[in-house]
């Protein structure tokens, strides 16, 4: 049995957070036999859980001290502990199953509609677990920094560049003043002349974005705390921010996140998340939100 991996090597989300969540916020990071794991596992998990540590080892071609140690990155005791999680979430999974996949309903026959019904439901099915790395604290830390930092800078780049917009034009219209800019080298700009008082939000799906990156390194050389909101725990924003809230995808694994690029999650998590902060202000949040609500009033007046 290896020796206990340091703390910070390991899962630090939701002691409640499922496997296939823990895998997919994880890894991109992992050390090159433990990604082989636990891609391994992501592929079949029904024929993982049949398996003990030595044949999980042989079946992937690693060594049983990596599939130990990789259960224990996960956040599990032990690879047993990794099993009993895997048979639970396949058993919630079963119980909530789809049928007919890819057909339509009615006829049975497949069809584009039948296999759009089934995409969603998919998603719709996996939306749940995009909270299941986040703790009580964390999350808290993060809304009181919203609230409380006196310039807030908002950065997203790529694909997370509508999400970044969407979030910054909710915030305001929350009443929380926020600086937001599309071109990379403005962000730096900007991100350099924030100071201690101030925040940074880096908004990344990947977590590996190089302009965002860059923005961030400007921001902590200024003194500027960092938040972050990304969808893999061990991506080089979280290891920067001062407080990180990750949004594992709705995909199934880390390539097929590349390949969807699916930003649905971070999407709904986003509007939930200034609705909680809309809340946490109380007064001056409904405030805000209904002189928000008088201008567009007027608008569609006009």
């Amino acid at each position: 049995m290896p020796a206990p991996r340091p703390a910070g090597t390991r899962w630090t989300g939701s002691p409640d957070a499922p496997p296939s969540v823990r895998i997919a916020a994880l890894a991109p990071a992992l050390q090159r036999t433990e990604r082989r794991a636990v891609e391994a596992i992501a592929r079949d998990r029904a024929h993982a859980v049949e398996l003990t540590a030595q044949g999980l080892a042989e079946w992937v071609g690693v060594g049983r001290t990596t599939v130990i140690r990789t259960a224990q990155t996960l956040g599990y005791e032990g690879y047993p502990q990794l099993r009993v999680a895997l048979v639970q979430e396949l058993a919630r999974e079963s119980a909530a199953a789809v049928p007919s996949a890819g057909r339509d309903p009615e006829t049975g026959a497949p069809s584009s509609l039948g296999v759009l019904r089934a995409r969603i439901a998919h998603v719709g099915a996996r939306l749940g677990d995009t909270v299941a790395a986040l703790t009580p604290e964390t999350l808290e830390a993060f809304l009181d920094a919203l609230d409380t930092s006196e310039r807030l800078l908002i950065v997203a780049n790529g694909l997370s560049g509508p999400l970044g917009l969407a979030l910054a034009m909710r915030l305001t219209a929350a009443g929380r003043s926020v600086e937001h800019f599309t071109d990379p080298f403005a962000q730096q700009i900007a991100a350099r002349q924030l100071g201690p008082g101030s925040a940074c939000l880096v908004f990344s799906g990947s977590g590996a974005s190089r302009p965002t990156l860059d923005a961030l390194a400007a921001a902590r050389d200024g003194g500027a705390r960092i938040l972050a909101i990304t969808s893999f725990a061990r991506s080089e924003v979280v290891g920067q921010a001062d407080v990180a809230l990750v949004v594992p995808p709705v995909s199934d694994g880390f390539s097929d996140e590349l390949l969807h690029t699916s930003r649905a999650a971070l999407m709904l998590f986003t509007e939930e998340l200034v609705e909680l902060f809309v809340s946490r202000r109380g007064a001056r949040g409904q405030e805000a939100r209904a002189a928000a609500l008088s201008v567009l009033a007027r608008a569609i007046e006009g």
